[in-house]
């Protein structure tokens, strides 16, 4: 399956995995965050600099650790650029292929933390009263009467 294919987040892992973590989930999520960014970091550094075998570690690591959160389009991307990098470390070529990938990597990973906060810390239901109404319980003021 590509990775274009893939679900962004598959929320069954990403349960199982916060039932898993129990009480650690939340600092877990939090090295996931720093670490997917240093990560991604040294993947943009190595494929600026042609490096494909620069590109290996950082990419695997990506790979495990989207993975372990669900998230499988940001894991099936670091999958693809480790298996090229392999790839072109055996060849003895340079990276030049994986230039779209590596370009969108850093936005899936943005979305991906954006959909995981939401799922984490979701935002706190408003009361509507609507406008000109006066919200139930509220105080009447400005001089008018019930």
């Amino acid at each position: 399956m590509s990775h274009d294919d893939a679900d962004l987040v598959n929320w069954q892992e990403f349960a199982r995995a916060r039932a898993e973590l129990a009480a650690a989930f939340a600092r877990i999520l939090g090295y996931f965050r720093e670490d997917g960014d240093k990560a991604i970091g040294l993947i943009e550094q190595a494929f600026r600099s042609r490096n494909a075998a620069a590109l290996v570690s950082p990419a695997h690591k990506l790979k495990g650790e989207a993975a372990q959160f669900g998230a499988h389009r940001l894991s099936a991307m670091a999958e693809e650029i480790e298996m090229v990098a392999r790839r072109c470390v055996e060849s003895h070529e340079g990276p030049d292929e994986l230039i779209e990938i590596v370009v969108s990597l850093r936005p899936c990973f943005a979305e991906t933390l954006t959909l995981l906060d939401r799922e984490v810390n979701p935002p706190a239901p408003r009361k509507a009263a609507g406008f000109g109404r006066r919200a139930p319980g509220a105080a009447i003021g400005f001089g008018r009467a019930g």
